[in-house]
């Protein structure tokens, strides 16, 4: 029969309840990077170099952000929410890429502001850009 020295605590139940919970959100977080990784590889190879770089770019500039994919495509949440998420141009049979950014982000800028952007291919100056943005979507 137990003793009550034998039983945790209810500070000891709840930092494992807050563990379990974090054990949780990191296999929920490894899932969803291995299928944004598995959807980048897939795509044509232009697409794809585009792709890598822009995950990339989005998660050093917003680690926090949880990968995850979107319609089939690479995409970065908060708090289960997609944020800012790519669009490969073979899959929609368009002349570009997508960069583009749901309502989440902190983009606003007056009444008008853009929330999608056009990818041809990525410079130097693009990638600064595009890091500028993603922290700016996130603050």
């Amino acid at each position: 029969m137990a003793t009550k020295s034998d039983t945790f605590s209810a500070d000891e139940k709840a930092a494992i309840k807050e563990r379990a919970k974090e054990l949780k959100a990191q296999a929920k977080r490894d899932t969803g990077l291995k299928d944004v990784l598995d959807a980048i590889e897939k795509l044509p190879e232009e697409d794809r170099g585009i792709a890598t770089r822009l995950h990339e770019i989005i998660t050093a500039a917003a680690p926090e952000l949880e990968p995850k994919t979107w319609y089939g495509m690479p995409g970065y949440a908060r708090d289960g929410a997609i944020l800012v998420f790519f669009q490969g141009a073979a899959k929609f049979k368009t002349r570009y890429s997508t960069l583009g950014f749901n309502d989440i982000a902190n983009l606003d800028d007056g009444n008008v502001w853009p929330s999608a952007f056009a990818i041809t291919k990525l410079t130097k100056a693009d990638e600064d850009a595009i890091t500028a943005l993603v922290k700016r979507a996130v603050s």
